[in-house]
């Protein structure tokens, strides 16, 4: 299991924990440590701020003249002497950190949680310049009052009843997009988002081997050789370089220690010969969980 899970979950997937949603953790207040890192006194005014300086600017239907908040979180502001990179990722720990998720767990996640609010990406309006693109899914947004904040964002804001959700995250699974969970201040569950290179978060850590900025899935995916005819298929969908073609063999493989277990290869497989299996049933791969080898 990884790390939120040993320390936020009890041993358990912590994204399925139904404490980590609570609004008693939106309002408490923070530690010292914690407002140190993130530059609020609550989560819920860390995410009210990450709203403002993220989301806001992806609604493209918002007045331009639509005030905005000049505060954002302390860890935006780059300081003087830069971090290394063990801690930067440590201070992404307590602040913003992910995981991915195959479409199992999503739909585990959907079924718990009272409310899902599907709302535009600040990644694509950043890496792209397009407004509402709707890949990002808010959860529990109620708590937050955010269309009587910002009643001129209502028009770009769905809030979905569980089955369209699904629906629409099946959909981005056929279409290879990477299944994510995201705190707002750990452990607070946020959100839910729908990756590819031009999510910020996979840019960095993965198309420019930056620092990690979440967790690979708590499994990985593995082709019985049996079933694989080698069409290659599912090697479109692979967006972590995991997965390799035998000429001689006419089979595909899957490197368990570059495979980040997000599942959506299996929808293109035409004979279902990939399938999912728990992390920590591979030796290979059961203590990797930000980079390629363990540190």
């Amino acid at each position: 299991m990884c790390e939120f899970c040993t320390k936020h979950g009890e041993g358990k997937k912590w994204y399925l924990q139904m404490k980590n949603y609570a609004e008693e953790l939106l309002h408490e207040e923070l530690s010292a440590a914690q407002k140190g890192i993130v530059g609020a006194t609550t989560r819920f005014e860390w995410n009210n701020c990450f709203w403002e300086t993220f989301v806001i600017p992806a609604i493209g239907s918002v007045s331009k003249t639509q005030k905005v908040s000049k505060d954002v979180p302390s860890s935006t502001e780059l300081p003087e002497v830069q971090p290394s990179e063990d801690e930067l990722v440590a201070h992404r720990k307590v602040e913003h950190f992910g995981q991915v998720l195959p479409i199992e767990d999503v739909e585990r996640v959907i079924d718990m949680i009272d409310s899902i609010t599907r709302m535009p990406c600040g990644c694509r309006f950043i890496t792209t310049g397009k407004t509402d693109k709707r890949y990002c899914f808010g959860l529990g947004m109620d708590k937050w009052n955010i269309l009587g904040k910002f009643p001129d964002a209502a028009s770009s804001l769905e809030v979905l009843d569980k089955e369209e959700a699904k629906r629409i995250f099946r959909q981005y699974d056929e279409e290879g997009l990477i299944h994510s969970i995201w705190t707002g201040v750990t452990p607070y569950v946020v959100g839910m988002c729908n990756c590819d290179r031009d999510c910020g978060a996979y840019k960095g850590y993965i198309e420019k081997r930056g620092a990690p900025h979440f967790f690979r899935a708590e499994y990985i995916c593995q082709i019985d050789l049996d079933l694989c005819t080698g069409c290659k298929s599912c090697m479109s969908q692979c967006q972590f370089g995991a997965q390799f073609y035998s000429s001689a063999l006419a089979k595909v493989y899957i490197d368990l220690t570059r495979c980040f277990g997000c599942g959506v290869c299996r929808v293109k497989c035409p004979n279902n010969a990939i399938t999912l299996l728990p992390r920590q049933e591979s030796p290979e791969a059961v203590n990797i969980w930000l980079r390629d080898k363990v540190k």
